[in-house]
């Protein structure tokens, strides 16, 4: 009797740390400090020792159940980058800069060549964002997992000087929203998305001409990662007041978290353009408006509170770093709460 024997293949495990490397040293920044394969990662912080307060901050995230529409389609190579979108993003809503990238796999049965491929989406999520990918853990474990099932989790760190920090407690009336467009479902609400549409392979390889895509292909489009697009408006000498990050919950959980008591956010939908994906969503589901509200993000996945006189240099921003932005609302005076019209 043996380990392999009991499910558990090491050299397995060694074949994908060697495939895995090439995509790894595509997220290396200065900061970093030794390499793939020891017990822990090591960055320097000495390029942040001017800093008035450095303050870290962090977020971790899974994927969730979008991993189901990888199974199914044996596509792995964009659902890291859900991973990445998902922690860094968090970070970017509290003006932070990731530093470093950390990932969880745990498989039923460690395939090298699809844990590379699952890394390689990692690796891209993190240039994405100007992380490095600093470790990680791939755990085999059978007969916990269905051996062509995995789980993906993700740890991110970044800096932030303490009076850059988005905080919304300057947040004040009058303050315009600016929303920026989402790619799609991004990485919440799939276990509504699996009772509306049928999920097998032959269903999910269906074109529909509203999509102008195959129904997989739309559901398995990355997160948007806003890393550079928050950047940007910083750099253009904008100061974002408050900020949110739309996920699980959609904007009836999210938005309010951007508020400060006694301000309330009004949207307008009609404001920007909604992706097919949810209105198909919400026909063939029969889902009502405030539950698709409360559920995806709608074509949304960032929104930002700039003052009135801001609002041209954001957008400005926003569109320098690739990304489509809308002005979507405003906030008013109020009980802390988001209204759609």
């Amino acid at each position: 009797m043996d380990y392999k024997s009991a499910g558990v293949d090491i050299e397995a495990g060694y074949k994908s740390v060697e495939l895995m490397k090439e995509y790894v040293a595509r997220t290396a920044r200065p900061e970093l400090l030794g390499g793939l394969g020891g017990f822990s990662g090591a960055f320097s912080m000495e390029r942040f020792k001017d800093m008035e307060k450095p303050t870290l901050v962090s977020g971790t995230d899974g994927v969730g159940t979008k991993l189901k529409i990888a199974f199914l389609m044996d596509r792995h190579d964009t659902i890291g980058i859900d991973c990445v979108a998902m922690c860094v993003n968090d970070i970017a809503c509290a003006g932070g800069e990731p530093l470093f990238f950390l990932d969880y796999i745990a498989c039923g049965k460690n395939v090298p060549e699809k844990i590379a491929d699952i890394v390689k989406g990692v690796a891209e999520g993190c240039v994405q964002a100007g992380a490095a990918l600093i470790g990680g853990e791939t755990a085999e474990m059978p007969g916990f997992y269905d051996i062509d099932e995995y789980d993906l989790a993700g740890f991110a760190v970044g800096i932030v000087d303490e009076k850059d920090m988005i905080t919304g407690q300057d947040l004040a009336e009058d303050d315009v929203l600016i929303g920026i467009a989402s790619s799609g479902i991004h990485s919440n609400g799939y276990s509504l998305v699996r009772k509306v549409f049928d999920m097998t392979p032959e269903s999910l390889n269906v074109y529909y001409d509203a999509l102008d895509a195959k129904l997989g292909d739309v559901l398995l489009r990355p997160t948007k990662i806003y890393v550079k697009a928050l950047r940007s408006v910083k750099e253009a000498g904008v100061r974002i007041k408050a900020c949110s990050h739309i996920t699980g919950g959609g904007f009836y959980e999210n938005v309010p978290r951007m508020l400060k008591e006694g301000t309330h956010a009004v949207i307008h939908t009609d404001s920007y353009p909604i992706p097919p994906i949810f209105r198909l969503l919400a026909k063939e589901g029969e889902i009502e408006e405030q539950m698709m509200y409360n559920t995806f993000n709608m074509g949304i996945g960032m929104i930002l509170a700039v003052k009135q006189e801001d609002v041209d240099a954001a957008m400005k921003a926003v569109r320098k770093a690739g990304e489509y932005p809308y002005e979507i609302g405003k906030i008013v005076s109020g009980e802390k709460g988001v209204t759609l019209d």
